[in-house]
């Protein structure tokens, strides 16, 4: 597949009777925004704000983040099989990026399992989203409705702003274009016969209720290890729904941006051949860990790759499949390298990792999660600060009266991904 992705740079988000964009600037419909979120009876109401990077104000809770992208050309439409639909598939032709500006959810979902975002202090240097425009949806839901409908209730509402938003962008002229190609595999091989064959095992996050991701609209539940064109993730084949530890959910903004496939793709052609994708989950029985960790194994096999990057979403629970996926890979033929954060304890004494293996011996970490910080009193607080001593990184006690807290950078959105998009690692000694 080969894809067009075109850029369009967003430096500000304004209120204005129509939404449009102009001079770098996205003009939207607050009414029409409010209207498109309250078609769905399961929400009450809709609080639409915005936080530019600088301001002082605290997002939080924090659902999703998602950039608005449309599909001008090459059959297909965003986010498929979810607000798209499911078929033809995506992944090639032209996709337009209103790149620098983002749709937030926010809301009582589930509370402690909710992220922040500081727009401004000493919390900002920790979350890429302090660095975005920001359209903020405060969603609030109908009276007796239950967590999960109202947790599917604010996704749909971020993704269908973010696909609404994403058709001012389809007539515009792009600011950058970057192509993105990866051919059948066994084309992709010989186009580069002297170049390590390498591939990305894409970890999703699927450990429950609450806890989903969707492929093309399934839960990652209900599949097994399956290949994809990198080029289908950036057209919105994967959307988060998850309420994982905010330090390391993957937004679906970030697998629009994951820099583990930006990465191999400005690396293919050079020093690797840049294979594709083997997509799998998180499980929580042992016999399911057990199969899909071999599936993964036979994919790279077949693939024949001397090489593989693999992330996942969480810590805890899905370290073993990580450690099943890299033991079996290694033990298979192919050379691993893992990509993870760390929670070794606020003093760093702690193993990091909830599980390990023999075979783990390459590993890039994402920096550790328990690490405190002081989160200074912010002017303004889209959300509510109701749940933060629940929230994880939070603990009771720790708010101040003045609305100032001490917490830990897990608490933050996107501050220790495990795929790394922030700025924060570990090194030996």
């Amino acid at each position: 597949m080969k894809l067009e992705l075109g850029k369009i740079f967003i430096k500000d988000i304004r209120f204005d009777d129509k939404t449009h964009v102009k001079d770098g600037v996205l003009h939207v419909s607050k009414k029409e925004v409010e209207t498109l979120v309250l078609e769905d009876d399961k929400l009450a109401g809709c609080h639409v704000d915005i936080a530019r990077p600088g301001e002082s104000v605290r997002i939080t809770p924090v659902k999703d983040v998602i950039e608005p992208r449309v599909k001008v050309s090459g059959g297909g439409e965003i986010f498929p099989g979810v607000v798209g639909k499911v078929s033809p598939q995506v992944g090639a032709g032209r996709t337009h990026a209103l790149e620098g500006c983002c749709v937030i959810t926010a809301g009582r979902i589930v509370g402690f399992q909710e992220g922040v975002i500081d727009m401004s202090g000493p919390a900002a240097d920790y979350c890429p989203f302090s660095k975005t425009n920001n359209l903020c949806l405060v969603v609030e839901p109908a009276d007796g409705l239950e967590t999960h409908v109202y947790e599917k209730a604010a996704r749909m509402a971020g993704l269908k702003v973010a696909a609404y938003l994403g058709e001012a962008a389809r007539d515009l002229e792009p600011d950058e274009i970057v192509t993105y190609e990866t051919k059948p595999i066994f084309e992709q091989a010989a186009m580069y016969p002297d170049l390590p064959k390498v591939g990305y095992i894409h970890m999703l996050q699927s450990q429950g209720l609450l806890h989903d991701t969707y492929y093309y609209g399934v839960d990652a539940k209900q599949f097994v290890p399956t290949f994809m064109y990198p080029t289908e993730i950036m057209d919105g084949a994967i959307v988060s729904g998850n309420c994982v530890a905010p330090c390391d959910k993957v937004t679906t903004y970030h697998h629009f941006h994951n820099p583990v496939i930006e990465d191999c793709f400005k690396h293919h052609g050079k020093d690797i051949n840049f294979m594709g994708v083997i997509l799998t989950n998180e499980n929580v029985f042992l016999a399911d860990k057990e199969r899909h960790s071999d599936m993964v194994a036979k994919l790279c096999s077949w693939m024949g790759l001397d090489g593989v990057l693999i992330t996942e979403e969480g810590y805890g629970n899905p370290d073993t499949d990580l450690m099943m996926n890299c033991r079996k890979v290694e033990n298979a033929g192919t050379k691993v390298v893992l990509i993870t954060d760390e929670f070794p304890g606020k003093d760093g004494k702690s193993q990091s990792l909830a599980d390990v293996c023999r075979e783990a011996d390459a590993l890039a970490s994402c920096g550790q999660g328990n690490a405190t910080l002081i989160f200074p009193a912010m002017d303004k607080v889209i959300g509510t600060q109701e749940f933060i001593e629940m929230q994880i990184g939070g603990w009771d006690g720790c708010k101040n009266p003045d609305g100032s807290f001490e917490a830990e950078l897990q608490i933050i959105i996107a501050s220790t991904i495990a795929n790394g998009f922030n700025k924060l690692a570990a090194r030996g000694y």
